[in-house]
């Protein structure tokens, strides 16, 4: 049976000098898909990738006020309209952000005027299920590791009883919970040839020798519970590949045409939690370099896990394990690291909420350590618009990074090193939402603004979201480096 997967068009908010402040369209390799398809095949499936990303049509589908100023809500890629209902004989819609739902949402409309089943999974979806249901989606899918697709596809295709659903909300508000033991990321299929290549992308901020490229998620779940994060509430736990089947799915990348890899796991380093954990990640990376294939991290490694102790106890040693630094941020000019995204997340005011996070001390001192392992390129992560944020709290953070700036700048001057100042975003039904809702600090409610991180929609005790968004323009402008998202983002501040 075959089933038509989308992935949906990119959302542009344009202001009224023709700008695009959403930023967030960076054009990413296909990793859920790539796995999502891989798992369907396996199930006996015909899964076919719908990417509405790629084309140039351009069309508007609303607007909405942010900061004194009106925004208009385009999507760009392939229309919508374009979709014929009746191709396949069963549709999947993923989405994972809250800025998406609205096009998710118009997407399943289209999709659901014909007589054919359209299944919807992603975290927002499983956040706000009754939404997507209103939509038209014949079922929501819970279950974010897999184990339930085979099931709920066989069902809305006619191919068995309900009986066996786990996972699952159906339209009429039957609701079937995880029954079965989630699939560990060691179960989850290779991809076939044809997948893996038509999951590789050229991202216009990555440079053309490291193109296309592709991608791969060794890890799933958390031992963490940050409060802003909803990887806790699927009860996952943490588990990982072997780096035998890491290691398959990178040379997969490569056989299909990559020539860098990304790797999207922000838990990489949960494999020091055991044992034999440290040493899996030198085989891991030892085998990428053995075959010429470089990597990036966008997902921001936990670099308290690098330390000495792990960071699995407060009194742990907070040293920097050099071998395990160099090996994950090593580059040579060939073969390595060629891009990390390191999330900061406030390590200087704020920190109750981040238990994984260093002080700023161990901090530095970690950072000096992966910088002089050679990464050539560093975007580094603040969370900005805490609640308890102020003009003065900020004003101490950005001496901060211009002093940390100028540290790393010294240990190797063609560092490229930019700040990412990320607004809040805050995820449905994480304990960071629900208390800034308790605080009634949240400004705007429209999910394209709630869901972006360029544009701020909640209040601190002392600045307006209007002041968020002038901090951020600040710290980018003052503490950057001009790659594609920061040149993007100074230009509309102009």
């Amino acid at each position: 049976m075959k089933i038509g997967l989308v992935e949906l068009p990119d959302i542009q908010l344009i202001d009224q000098n023709g700008e695009d402040r959403n930023l967030a369209s960076v054009d990413y390799p296909l990793l859920s898909k790539q796995i999502l398809m891989s798992n369907l095949e396996a199930g006996g499936f015909d899964p076919h990738l719908v990417n509405l990303k790629i084309g140039s049509d351009q069309e508007t589908y609303g607007e909405v006020k942010w900061g004194g100023i009106t925004l208009t809500k385009t999507l760009k890629g392939k229309k919508i309209s374009t979709l014929d209902p009746q191709t396949y004989d069963a549709w999947g819609v993923t989405c994972n952000y809250t800025q998406q739902r609205e096009v998710a949402c118009m997407v399943i409309k289209r999709l659901s005027s014909g007589d054919r089943p359209v299944v919807v999974g992603g975290s927002d979806a499983i956040a706000q299920p009754k939404i997507y249901l209103q939509a038209g989606a014949t079922a929501v899918v819970t279950d974010k590791s897999g184990a339930a697709n085979w099931a709920i596809f066989d069902y809305v295709l006619g191919k068995s009883s309900p009986e066996k659903l786990t996972g699952v909300i159906l339209a009429s508000g039957t609701q079937y919970p995880n029954s079965l033991r989630p699939l560990r990321p060691e179960e989850w299929s290779l991809p076939s040839l044809r997948i893996a290549k038509q999951c590789l992308t050229n991202p216009s901020w990555i440079a053309k020798k490291f193109c296309p490229v592709g991608a791969v998620f060794p890890d799933m779940g958390c031992d963490r519970k940050c409060d802003f994060c909803q990887t806790p509430t699927y009860k996952l736990g943490y588990s990982r590949m072997s780096p035998k089947r890491v290691l398959e799915w990178f040379a997969l990348q490569k056989e299909a045409g990559g020539r860098a890899v990304l790797n999207y796991s922000d838990q990489f380093l949960g494999r020091v939690l055991f044992p034999e954990g440290r040493q899996e990640i030198l085989e891991i990376m030892n085998g990428l370099r053995e075959m010429e294939l470089p990597v990036g991290w966008v997902n921001g490694l936990e670099i308290k896990k690098a330390t000495l102790g792990r960071g699995i106890r407060p009194d742990g040693d907070l040293k920097p394990d050099e071998e395990l630094i160099q090996s994950l941020w090593g580059w040579d000019g060939k073969v390595g690291c060629f891009f990390a995204y390191i999330p900061a997340e406030r390590p200087l005011v704020g920190r109750e909420s981040y238990a994984k996070l260093l002080p700023w001390k161990e901090h530095v001192t970690m950072l000096r350590s992966i910088v002089q392992a050679g990464v050539p390129r560093i975007s580094y992560g603040v969370i900005i618009g805490l609640p308890e944020d102020s003009h003065d709290s900020l004003q101490y953070l950005e001496d901060a990074l211009l002093e940390l700036r100028q540290e790393l700048k010294t240990i190797n001057p063609s560092l490229e090193f930019g700040v990412a100042p990320f607004a809040i975003s805050p995820i449905p039904g994480t304990p960071q939402e629900q208390n800034l809702r308790k605080l009634g600090l949240i400004r705007c409610e429209d999910p394209v603004i709630l869901g972006g991180w360029w544009t701020p929609c909640a209040d601190t005790f002392h600045l307006s979201f209007e002041d968020v968004a002038a901090w951020q323009f600040r710290l980018a402008n003052r503490v950057t480096i001009q790659s594609h998202l920061e040149e993007a983002m100074l230009s509309f501040y102009k």
